[in-house]
């Protein structure tokens, strides 16, 4: 039987499949790279960690024998909440956020030191030891009053404390703050007896303007009497105006009624022909 033989040109595929596997592997093996917002360092299994940082690209390295270490830089969120004591020996439950990214430069030292979990290792426990050193300077008032100056001294003791670990520190919140239940109870039971402090004085107040108008009343009442008693005595004819006024008003209010009424003009206050409206004479 004859040999079977294999196609032409089978085995140039062949070979330049291979040689594409091996420049894909060494390419994989000897490019690495780093993303937007990172920085990498580089760890030969002869020199130990290098001191360069690498930026943003690709990059080569040795295969089998260094490796990259990608770092993100990126400020990031970090939430913790600590108990402390405040002046007044109150009890404080206070929430903070801090924005913290590692410094670029400094990322050789910091994975000598730290590793890559820094975040874990050092936040927390310099977070709590600031939280607690702070809040013992002021009492639990001054928490709440002077929340803005509070923010600040915390941020300020965090920032040195983090850069000795090569730690930066963009911003540093307090982001909840709550007391015990006989502080909160004392704090109600406070506002509760301001305010009705403030009710007693709106009563004092108003009981005040209320003697004043009756006596601005009572003085305007007194002159208008008198004003009428010198009308009267200087011409009678004030009282006949009167009397018209009052027939007149009667008069209207009885023509616009549905129900119909007979009455003495004397009744209606309409007996206008007997009115004396002769003015005293001179002597």
């Amino acid at each position: 039987m004859n040999k079977l033989k294999a196609p032409a040109g089978a085995g140039a595929l062949v070979k330049l499949a291979l040689a594409g596997g091996a420049v894909w592997f060494t390419a994989s093996k000897t490019l690495y790279n780093v993303e937007g917002g990172h920085r990498a360092i580089v760890f030969n299994r002869l020199e130990g960690i290098k001191d360069k940082v690498y930026p943003e690209g690709t990059h080569l390295i040795v295969p089998l024998i260094e490796r990259p270490i990608i770092y993100d830089v990126r400020a990031r969120p970090n939430l913790v909440e600590s108990t402390s004591g405040s002046r007044d020996l109150q009890m404080v439950r206070i929430g903070l956020r801090v924005l913290t990214r590692p410094m670029p430069e400094k990322l050789p030292t910091m994975y000598r030191t730290l590793g890559e979990n820094y975040n874990e290792r050092v936040l927390p426990s310099i977070i709590h030891e600031t939280l607690k050193a702070v809040v013992a300077q002021y009492n639990a008032s001054q928490l709440i009053t002077q929340r803005e100056a509070v923010s600040r001294e915390i941020r300020k003791i965090l920032t040195e404390r983090a850069k000795n670990f090569n730690i930066a520190l963009d911003d540093v919140s307090i982001t909840s703050l709550s007391f015990g239940k006989e502080f909160t109870h004392a704090i109600e039971a406070k506002q509760v007896a301001a305010q009705e402090a403030e009710r007693a004085k709106f009563i004092v107040e108003k009981a005040e303007q209320d003697k004043k108008s009756a006596i601005i009343r009572a003085q305007g009442e007194a002159k208008s009497a008198e004003l009428i008693g010198q009308a009267i005595a200087n011409n009678p004819a004030f009282v006949a105006l009167r009397q018209i006024e009052a027939a007149r008003e009667i008069a209207h209010t009885i023509a616009s009624s549905n129900n119909k009424v007979f009455l003495d003009s004397s009744d209606l206050l309409l007996g206008l022909q007997q009115l004396n409206i002769a003015g005293k004479g001179k002597k």
